[in-house]
């Protein structure tokens, strides 16, 4: 009997040493939504349950090494022991016990974690190798995604090309992005500041450069902002042409792909595109005119370029004039 009491003093001790020592190493960035909180209640109760375990097996194993190893000239035989029943059963039912509790909890905090709010701000969020775009009840589109502190957004996700991720992990809660769905993300901004979101599942080359700016700041900033941009947008809709078709080619993560000084990417750089003659896939060539430009912006897969695969470039929901625009801006890049 002493010897038990002496290794549950001992696992006693060691575990929250072993909690805390974990908890000094920061893992987990900062909360910075609702949602965070409960994800971070759960994670401190399993990194309580894992020092606890750990305690558990090592405490007895680093003991019994110590205490009843071999002594130099003993030659005798160890102590037969029986099996215990009572103890099998034990080491049974309270981990199944325990699983049971800890599985409960976890769907306790995803149901907190999916509580919808009536007056959720919705933004429609599209994703691409290797790119976000997001696109403001306003009707612009941004690849910044601006957020009111305090106020729950709903994220209606949909990826143009292959799955994709959507995670900020100062929120904490990741979403996967499907072609041919359209999946929700929930969440509520609680903290001010600068944030970056990221791609969490491996989508391709430039999947680790799939990052876009998150800011989150007051709802008054949020709403100058948004007329801001509803102003920009509206005057350079209005004005058309390279300007017009410059911002369209940035905000809708076209350079991911497309370089302009020359250099190959995924798919063939614009620098000098226009105009030339372009090798396609079938053995054809073609003259990068404004027809073919068209054609190949409303519908990628018409003519392939030799060299580059079919199905990669994303058909974008653009209207005529801001197909026009682009390329108006693809013909000034000589």
């Amino acid at each position: 009997m002493r010897h038990f009491v002496i290794v549950g003093v001992i696992i006693a001790i060691l575990t929250p040493l072993v909690y805390f020592g974990i908890d000094a190493t920061h893992v987990m960035p900062i909360e910075a939504s609702a949602q965070a909180v409960f994800v971070d209640w759960q994670w401190n109760l399993d990194m309580a349950a894992i020092a606890f375990l750990f305690s558990l097996v090592m405490v007895p194993l680093v003991y019994a090494l110590i205490v009843f190893r071999r002594r130099k000239g003993d030659l005798g035989d160890a102590e037969h022991g029986q099996e215990s029943r009572t103890l099998e059963m034990t080491w049974t039912v309270i981990p199944l016990v325990l699983v049971t509790v800890f599985a409960y909890l976890g769907a306790y905090s995803l149901g907190k974690t999916r509580l919808v709010a009536p007056d959720a701000l919705e933004v429609q969020v599209t994703a691409h190798q290797w790119d976000w775009a997001f696109t403001y009840p306003a009707g612009f589109t941004s690849n910044e995604l601006h957020l009111p502190v305090n106020r729950q957004v709903v994220l209606k996700m949909q990826s143009l090309d292959v799955i994709h991720s959507f995670w900020v992990p100062e929120f904490r809660i990741k979403q996967d992005v499907v072609p041919g769905q359209t999946t929700d993300y929930r969440i509520t901004p609680t903290r001010i500041g600068n944030y970056k979101v990221r791609c969490a599942e491996l989508c391709g080359a430039s999947h680790a450069y799939m990052i876009r700016p998150v800011i989150v700041s007051t709802q008054a900033d949020y709403d100058s902002w948004v007329r801001q941009q509803t102003a920009a947008a509206a005057a350079l809709l209005a004005q058309g042409g390279p300007q017009a078709g410059q911002a369209l080619v940035a905000q809708n993560g076209c350079g991911a792909c497309h370089s302009l000084d020359g250099s190959k990417l995924t798919g063939p750089t614009f620098r000098g595109l226009f105009g030339s003659t372009v090798s396609l896939s079938d053995g054809s060539t073609v003259t990068a005119d404004d027809a073919y430009l068209t054609e190949s912006i409303k519908d990628p897969n018409a003519k392939v370029v030799k060299g580059f695969p079919s199905g990669i470039m994303p058909q974008f929901n653009l209207t005529d004039a801001q197909v026009k625009s682009i390329v108006a801006y693809l013909e000034t890049l000589k």
